[in-house]
């Protein structure tokens, strides 16, 4: 039985729109991921965005757990039910259906032979102790010894301090009292017994912020069912990493580590943790999150690196990790179609980070064992640090393994180290959203719902000014100063997919509007906005007329498109856009790649764009179906919001891309094409930035007129000549002033002591460095302390090899003489001084110091 098309089949049926998992990466400042299916609607809930038609949906969304208010990380693996990645089942309803019908659907689909079937007589419901309500309707279905009342702890669910909250109603299964025998093995206890497989959340309230309850006006249900633990209860086992969804990643783990997985092993939570992190690392890389130092991309890092030392604890010495990624993409690539088409870029990446932590985690956990010894109840945190620093172990790996010792770590000396070193510190995850949201665009939209965009066609309109906002996001009447117009249509792009918004002017049909300028233009819930600035009212109808950098942004857009594709033909076809800019001066495009780009491939890849240029392909539009564009081979990309009808962007068999930009009429438009650079932007990230158009023809002539330059300098001689004959002559003088220096430089020479070469000196020009590392390869033993003077100042350096002299000790006992300090290692130091006057002293002080030392004075 395919649960999950089973559940979703049901609510179609009941009246609700099937909604498409949402990135795992979420529009939204206050989260770091995706971790409830209610997350995408979280707007409707709220009431910043309008209900939309039909009011109620369904979807399995992928969720991931690993940080902050909802953190299982460390129960993974070691209970039967927590996962980092797990697929929320849920049915939503805005405004729409309620108690009734919430609790009317659950029973039908747990308990029908069509679809769950599961036994009556297994089912308990938890409800809300002040819900009378929900119990009442419970009754209708339950017997009401199975039917449980708990507080706030349980059976209140909010969404924060403030906002959309109310009871909710928890559905449980027993999975058999012959099973579990422990005193939390009850209704109500922490126990594995009765598990909880389906939360009806019924927002009833809305919490201001004195914490007082204010009734909806239009209630709404949010629910969520775990399709894991589903599956498991289906598949008559009682831990979900024994169900299908799990089992071939332990069979594979099993087959590279050598031995079966067995569940009674004392290292059989080793391959659960591999299990589980190998989903939560493939589906973010698919979905665009790269390794990195902070934010999202440093609990990816967490995550991968907390399942590469459980495989070193099964005996794994080399990467691993990337050759599980084909198992996921069999169980599931049918439902997730990125995985199949980033499988490779999945395991590229993957691979990467193996061997990096791979590098270092011997040594790492050897220096962890090392400290473990001197260690009783509280682990150094200095000594976690340095792990952190030096090996990469993440914060939370070292405290995983702290706490499978039962032993604490020492945070607030790691705090002070991190502070001290100025490092990162982990994710400290601030947001990026846009604050704007807060503003008046639901009433805009269910006002005049979405403006017209014209922009495709034409670079102006005649339009009627529908609504004005001011700065803060806020509607008016009229305009006197910065703020935000909505056009009843628009020739203004929107910035979206790269390319920055457009620009222009507002010219008034009547001379009582003067001309304005739009600054910038912008979507909210699909709403085209240009900024403006100038005096304007609501009803005022103007020439909108778009500005004409627009055809050097279309230039950029079209040529990053060209850009895109070659890559993928020079590079390979794991290549993905990570990111990308497109403005009137120059395009910026990030993309996954495990290395830096070669001299020759930088260069295939811009004659490859170049040769599509001068071919002067047409550029063709198309509408049509996701379906349809997807089986055209058109490149889609991850995270952008499609419908059901999709734009397609091809340049003949060059490119073909979903894209709702504009781009130029035939390739030839966009002119000559350069790459500027190419770089890193993270683990596994590269960027290329160029230029195309007018740019590029600026830049050309910039190069040109800097080569006349170059050549005036070398006397107009080939540049390239020119700078050689320099270039050898710098190297002559430079072998004439050291010749000088070295004519110049004092002879040193040596005084036996006690059988050790002794030599104190105070010189007048050399590197004094230098000098000592000479006189260190001269002499099998030595010990030298050197002065020089330097204008107010003194620099003195010191060295021994082979010989009982500390070097470090023995400048600390000398340097303040001169008035200064230092110090350093037992066989160089140096250290500096303010009283030149006093040199002759120090030098008789250097003498008296190693004399006592080296014949047992001191």
């Amino acid at each position: 039985m395919d649960i999950r098309k089973s559940f979703l089949d049901f609510f179609q049926s009941k009246g609700h729109r099937l909604v498409p998992s949402s990135p795992l990466v979420p529009d939204d400042p206050t989260l770091m991921f995706t971790n409830a299916g209610m997350v995408q609607f979280k707007n409707i809930f709220t009431g910043e965005a309008p209900i939309p038609n039909p009011p109620r949906a369904t979807s399995s969304q992928t969720c991931l757990r690993a940080g902050g208010k909802h953190n299982d990380l460390d129960n993974v693996g070691y209970t039967a039910r927590h996962h980092t990645l797990f697929e929320m089942l849920g049915n939503f309803s805005f405004a729409d259906y309620f108690k009734e019908e919430a609790i009317a659907y659950a029973w039908e689909f747990i308990t029908s032979e069509k679809y769950l079937n599961l036994p009556e007589e297994k089912l308990w419901v938890t409800v809300h102790d002040s819900d009378d309500e929900a119990y009442d309707i419970w009754k209708k279905y339950i017997s009401e010894d199975r039917i449980m009342r708990f507080g706030d702890k349980d059976n209140f669910w909010q969404m924060g301090d403030t906002g959309p909250c109310g009871p909710c109603s928890e559905i449980f299964y027993d999975q058999g009292e012959e099973h579990f025998h422990s005193e939390e093995d009850v209704m109500g206890g922490e126990g594995d017994r009765f598990l909880e497989i389906w939360n009806l959340v019924f927002m009833q309230y809305e919490r201001d912020t004195k914490g007082t309850l204010n009734p909806l006006p239009k209630p709404s249900i949010d629910t969520g069912m775990g399709l894991e633990r589903v599956v498991a209860i289906k598949e008559g086992v009682l831990n979900n990493y024994h169900s299908s969804l799990f089992m071939p990643f332990l069979d594979k783990i099993g087959e590279l580590v050598g031995t079966p997985y067995d569940f009674n092993a004392p290292d059989s939570a080793s391959y659960r943790v591999i299990a589980d992190h190998l989903r939560s690392v493939s589906f973010l890389l698919a979905q665009g999150v790269n390794f990195d130092k902070e934010g999202r991309g440093y609990v990816l890092r967490r995550i991968m690196r907390r399942a590469i030392r459980h495989g070193y604890l099964l005996g794994l010495r080399e990467p691993f990790m990337y050759q599980l990624v084909d198992t996921l993409v069999d169980l599931m690539g049918k439902q997730y179609d990125y995985l199949v088409s980033r499988s490779e870029a999945i395991k590229t990446a993957m691979k990467m980070e193996e061997e990096r932590f791979f590098e270092t985690i011997e040594s790492g956990i050897k220096l962890f064992n090392e400290e473990l010894k001197n260690t009783t109840d509280v682990f150094d945190g200095e000594v976690a640090f340095k792990l952190y620093d030096t090996f990469g172990f993440p914060l939370d790996l070292t405290e995983d393994m702290l706490r499978e010792k039962n032993i604490r770590l020492d945070i607030n000396a790691f705090n002070a180290k991190m502070e001290a070193q100025k490092a990162q510190s982990k994710a400290n995850w601030k947001g990026t959203g846009d604050a704007a949201t807060t503003g008046d665009f639901k009433a805009l939209k269910e006002q005049f719902g979405e403006n017209e965009f014209v922009g495709y066609e034409s670079t102006t309109a005649d339009a009627k000014i529908l609504a004005l906002l001011d700065e803060d996001f806020k509607q008016v009447e009229s305009l006197d100063g910065k703020g935000w117009v909505m056009l009843d249509k628009t020739p203004f792009y929107a910035e979206s997919g790269g390319q920055v918004g457009d620009r222009g002017e507002l010219a008034g049909r009547s001379t009582s509007i003067p001309t304005i300028k739009v600054l910038d233009t912008k979507k909210f819930l699909d709403m085209n906005l240009s900024e403006v600035e100038g005096k304007l009212s609501v009803g005022d109808e103007v020439e909108a007329v778009v500005d004409q950098s627009r055809t050097e942004i279309e230039k950029h857009h079209s040529a990053t498109h060209l850009l895109h594709a070659a890559l993928r033909t020079v590079l390979g076809d794991h290549i993905a856009q990570a990111g990308s800019l497109n403005d009137d001066k120059r395009l910026r495009f990030d993309f996954s790649h495990p290395k830096a780009m070669t001299a020759e491939e930088i260069e295939k890849v811009e004659a490859w764009v170049n040769d599509k240029i001068s071919r002067a392909i047409p550029r063709k539009t198309e509408i049509m179906s996701i379906e349809e564009a997807k089986k055209s081979g058109a490149v889609a990309l991850f995270g952008e919001k499609y419908g059901n009808e999709v734009r397609v962007v091809s340049m003949g068999d060059a490119s073909v891309e979903l894209c709702g930009g504009t781009h130029v009429d035939n390739t030839a438009q966009i002119g000559l094409f350069m790459i500027m650079k190419e770089s890193g932007v993270s683990a596994g990230v590269r960027r290329i930035e160029a230029i195309c158009g007018r740019a590029a023809v600026e830049k050309v002539k910039a190069l040109r007129e800097e080569l006349l330059q170059i050549k005036e300098e070398v006397k107009n001689q080939n540049p390239i000549a020119g700078i050689a004959k320099l270039k050898e002559q710098i190297k002559i003088l430079k072998g004439e002033v050291a010749s000088a220096m070295s004519a110049s430089q004092k002879e040193l020479s040596a005084v036996e002591v006690n059988g050790v070469n002794v030599i104190i000196e105070e010189v007048e020009n050399g590197d004094i460095k230098s000098m000592i590392d000479e006189v260190k390869n001269k002499y099998e033993n030595v010990a030298v302390m050197l002065f020089q003077k330097k204008g107010d100042k003194v620099l003195l350096a010191a060295g021994s090899k082979h010989t009982p002299v500390k070097a470090g000790e023995w400048i600390k006992a000398v340097a303040p003489i001169v008035g200064g300090g230092g110090g350093g290692r037992p066989d160089f130091a140096q250290a500096g001084g303010k009283d030149p006057s006093k040199i002759a002293v120090a030098l008789e002080e250097a003498k008296t110091y190693l004399s006592d030392l080296l014949e047992g004075g001191n």
